[in-house]
């Protein structure tokens, strides 16, 4: 994977200035990681909103079956998918107009991250959330 996928200005911009997090993957099971990363972002003041099939309510946030039918304006897309699934979501990403996206560690899809760039997105790709936030708070 190329470095412009880990941009440090990049991710230092969307995590602080990116109010609004759409965590597709997301559901109410404290032992997956996409709870955590939500949670800790929350718990900085970010809104999250949780998409999943099963429209959960998750930390106290609605949720929604899919991004499509996100009422709010989103600033950044955070794919909890497989690497293979993650494509669809970028997509979803670019079709709802949100600023960026962020795909977490392992997962990886050049071809939908190029699309993002290409749509105008801020791409992040194979990096954690909690992991970038105390590297941001550090330096």
């Amino acid at each position: 994977m190329e470095n412009r996928f880990a941009d440090v200005a990049v991710i230092r911009r969307l995590l602080s200035q990116a109010q609004t997090w759409a965590f597709v993957g997301l559901r109410d099971n404290p032992d997956r990681t996409a709870y955590d990363q939500a949670r800790l972002l929350q718990s900085r003041g970010k809104r999250i909103i949780p998409v999943h099939p099963n429209a959960e309510t998750v930390l106290g946030e609605r949720g929604y079956r899919s991004l499509a039918q996100v009422p709010d304006s989103v600033d950044v897309v955070a794919v909890y998918r497989r690497s293979r699934d993650a494509g669809e979501s970028v997509d979803d990403a670019i079709a709802a107009g949100v600023k960026a996206v962020w795909l977490p560690l392992g997962v990886i899809d050049e071809a939908a991250a190029q699309r993002a760039l290409d749509a105008g997105l801020d791409v992040v790709m194979d990096r954690c959330l909690g992991v970038e936030w105390a590297l941001r708070r550090a330096s």
